[in-house]
C-alpha cells in the first residue's frame, strides 16, 4: 500500500493568520495519525508564511509515524533538520517567495550541489528525497547525486487529467520505471485529490508514498478531518 503522509501547511496558514495557536498543528498532527495517516509532512518557507522552522522541534517530539520536512537547502533550513533529524528531508529548488512548489531540480545541472547536502543529511541517518519532474533524464541524474528517493511533481498530471487520463500520466509512468530500475525509492506528490489520486497510483508502478496537504484541507472542510483522511486511505489500497 503506498502511504499518506499529511502535509500541514494549510493548517499552519490558518494558525498564522491569527496570531494565536488555533488551530493547535502537533494536535492536528497527532490526529491525522490517530486516523490512519502514515507520516505528517511541513514545508516551511523562508518567509513561514505557514509551516515556521520551530515547528520541526515540536513535531519531532509528537508524531510517531513518519516526519517529512521539505524545503530548499539554505543554511537556515539546513541547521534545523541536522538539528532535529527528521525521518525524511525532501529537497525542493523553490526560489525564495515562491507561492508553491511548481517544478523539481534538474539533476543533472544541479548535481556537485545536490551531491553535497545530500552527503550532509544522510551523514546524519536522514533519508533524501529529491523533488523532480517527471522526465527519465531527471531520475538518471537523481541517481547520480545518492538520494534516496525521489518525489514526483505531480501538477502537470492534475492539469491534464480531464484532457486525457493516459497522457497525463505516461511520463509518470516512465519516470518510475527509470526509478524502480536505478534502485530509487518514488514519492510524489502536488495537486493529488480524490478525483484522481487513484488513478496516478494504479498506473504508477513502485510508488511508496504521496504527499497531500491542500486537498486534504480542502475535502475536511466538507467531510471532516477523519472522514478525508480515511477516503484518501482508501484510494490508496486499491
Amino acid at each position: 500500500m503506498t502511504k499518506l503522509s499529511v502535509n500541514l501547511n494549510k493548517v499552519a496558514l490558518i494558525r498564522n493568520s491569527r496570531g494565536h495557536n488555533m488551530p493547535d498543528l502537533m494536535k492536528v498532527a497527532i490526529d491525522c495519525e490517530s486516523y490512519g495517516a502514515q507520516g505528517i509532512t511541513i514545508h516551511p518557507r523562508p518567509d513561514q508564511r505557514h509551516a515556521k522552522y520551530g515547528d520541526v522541534a515540536l513535531l519531532k517530539e509528537v508524531v510517531t509515524t513518519e516526519l517529512n520536512i521539505e524545503g530548499f537547502p539554505s543554511d537556515d533550513f539546513m541547521k534545523v533538520v541536522l538539528t532535529h533529524k527528521p525521518d525524511q528531508v525532501t529537497l525542493v529548488p523553490d526560489e525564495p517567495g515562491a507561492l508553491t512548489s511548481d517544478h523539481g531540480w534538474d539533476t543533472v545541472l544541479r548535481k556537485n550541489y545536490l551531491i553535497e547536502v545530500i552527503k550532509r543529511l544522510q551523514g546524519e541517518g536522514i533519508r533524501t528525497s529529491i523533488f523532480v519532474d517527471a522526465d527519465p533524464r531527471m531520475i538518471h541524474g537523481a541517481k547520480e547525486t545518492g538520494t534516496d528517493r525521489v518525489e514526483l511533481y505531480t501538477g502537470p498530471y492534475a492539469e491534464n487529467f480531464d484532457v486525457d487520463h493516459d497522457s497525463a500520466v505516461n511520463s509518470y509512468v516512465e519516470a518510475a520505471i527509470e526509478a524502480n530500475k536505478s534502485g530509487i525509492g518514488l514519492n510524489a506528490g502536488h495537486d493529488l485529490n480524490l478525483y484522481n489520486l487513484r488513478f496516478f497510483n494504479t498506473a504508477v508502478p513502485g510508488l511508496l508514498e504521496v504527499s497531500i496537504g491542500h486537498a486534504i484541507i480542502c475535502d475536511a472542510l466538507y467531510f471532516g478531518l477523519e472522514t478525508t483522511i480515511k477516503k484518501y486511505l482508501e484510494l490508496l489500497a486499491d
